[in-house]
């Protein structure tokens, strides 16, 4: 017989872990323990590490040029306003700043280029932040039914000290800025049976940063799970939409590269688990505080993810357990910056953890027991 589970503590419904079995209770508790150790993976190998005095690498690679990437993308939408096309002001920004041509991936889609040079530096900016106030109320609304007051406020200061980086106006030309807020502003749209505006915003998101790809790609393979055959295949048109433009991308950056310009060397970095903790921690209000302190929060609001009981946030937890995934195998030092494409979802898990532990404690230390007494008259 199970314990009845106890009054939600900030959630509106008890979690996902309230009345589950002792068996399976104890199934979880052990995944969380692993989870705990393999964050401790934090504290050993590479950290992330900043090129020059920008924001990481451009095309993963690190170089000795004082340019950094934030200069490269200024410098490319500064030649695009003086007339210089957009693939031959990569190539030559590239070239100066001795960073890789090849593959075609090294160089960006230009979406963000083209709407930097069409718009002024000041509307730019304000679109920014005009996008991430989006995702505030977004997530405001989508937690309102999830979360009491309290739970709620909680979560929305977590949002903020993920999207602290965002704000930064010194960080307006960086592509996977746009597209973190833009993944984060669709999962907070996707509701069931509601998926076309998540589905737009969420390819919005790759046309900016192709490695959105595999958010595009998740949400797809999840809702097939669930069922939803329309709103799957909506999401794996946006993949072969993407696909498309990847195609004419590649063709574009042949034109403008030679076999001599340089190759990146690969993305295989296998920094492991802890490297994405550290990614993550850099890219959030964590970046404050030491990784003593970072990095158990961190575990603990990926747990935190698996404790409210919603579709929305088996979506998250699948979002951040795919990009913790690229970042452990395919990161390396000076690719941090992949993780501004979850940063601002992950904090937010700390907010279902309350009442995920209580919760999971509570089946995995029941010991109730059926006692049958006969009763004689």
């Amino acid at each position: 017989m199970k314990s009845a589970p106890g009054s939600p503590l900030w959630l509106s419904a008890p979690s996902r872990f309230a009345g589950m079995s002792v068996k399976r209770a104890r199934r979880v508790s052990v995944l969380l323990c692993a989870l705990f150790l393999l964050s401790l993976t934090a504290f050993f190998g590479a950290g992330p590490r900043v090129a020059g005095n920008g924001a990481g690498g451009t095309a993963g690679v690190a170089h000795g040029s004082e340019q950094t990437d934030l200069l490269l993308y200024e410098g490319i939408v500064d030649a695009m306003r003086h007339g210089e096309g957009y693939y031959p002001a990569t190539a030559r920004n590239l070239r100066a700043g001795d960073y890789p041509l090849r593959p075609f991936v090294t160089f960006r889609l230009p979406t963000l280029a083209v709407m930097e040079t069409l718009l002024p530096p000041k509307v730019v900016l304000g679109l920014l932040y005009a996008l991430v106030a989006a995702v505030v109320l977004a997530w405001y609304l989508r937690l309102r039914e999830a979360l009491g007051l309290p739970g709620r406020l909680f979560a929305l200061a977590m949002l903020a000290a993920g999207l602290l980086v965002y704000v930064q106006p010194t960080l307006w030309a960086m592509h996977e800025v746009w597209a973190g807020l833009l993944v984060a502003l669709s999962l907070a749209l996707r509701r069931p049976g509601r998926w076309v505006d998540a589905v737009a915003v969420g390819l919005a998101a790759a046309l900016l940063r192709e490695t959105a790809a595999l958010y595009l790609v998740l949400m797809s393979v999840l809702a097939w799970r669930d069922g939803a055959r329309r709103e799957a295949l909506a999401w794996a048109g946006a993949v072969l939409v993407l696909a498309a433009v990847l195609v004419f991308h590649a063709v574009a950056v042949a034109r403008v590269v030679s076999p001599l310009d340089p190759a990146s060397p690969g993305w295989s970095g296998l920094l492991g688990f802890g490297f994405f903790l550290k990614a993550v921690a850099a890219s959030t209000a964590l970046s404050a505080v030491p990784m003593a302190v970072a990095t158990p929060l961190l575990a603990l609001a990926l747990f935190g993810w698996t404790a409210w009981k919603d579709p929305l946030a088996v979506r998250v937890a699948a979002v951040l357990a795919g990009y913790a995934a690229v970042l452990s195998v395919f990161g390396r030092a000076d690719t941090f910056y992949w993780a501004l494409l979850v940063a601002p979802l992950v904090l937010m898990g700390l907010a279902f953890a309350p009442d995920g532990l209580r919760d999971l404690f509570a089946a995995m230390l029941d010991r109730r027991r059926i006692h049958v007494q006969r009763i004689t008259r």
